[in-house]
């Protein structure tokens, strides 16, 4: 189901660790909607998974990618509560006019990143 969407949303899975997916996107709110609709369909399976979503800077390894931004976006991941899109600020602003809605944002800090860093809910 996963893999499905993200060839639909043009996203390119680097790789799973555990029962995880580590993907990327050409664009910010194809990310946003493949969040959305994995967490959505995951639930009509009975299953409560969370996914994070961050726009930034890495670097593309042979089968890996790395960077600040891919360790943001596994902090931002982890605050997500199950059935949760947590996404940073950035995604929300570069994502504005797209019929994405988003929560209010809360503050939080993220392990190990310094400062607070505004979280939002992707709704729909």
């Amino acid at each position: 189901m996963v893999r499905s969407i993200l060839a639909r949303q043009r996203g390119h899975e680097v790789k799973t660790i555990g029962d995880g997916f580590l993907a990327t996107f050409d664009g910010t709110t194809r990310a946003v909607r493949a969040a959305i609709e994995i967490v959505t369909q995951a639930k009509n399976m009975g299953l409560d998974v969370r996914a994070g979503v961050h726009l930034g800077e890495i670097e593309v390894r042979a089968d890996d990618v790395v960077g600040l931004a891919v360790s943001i976006t596994k902090r931002i991941c982890d605050l997500a509560g199950p059935g949760e899109v947590f996404t940073s600020r950035i995604v929300s602003e570069v994502a504005a006019g797209s019929g994405v809605t988003f929560s209010s944002p809360s503050d939080h800090t993220l392990k190990g990143v310094p400062g607070t860093w505004q979280l939002f809910t992707a709704i729909s």
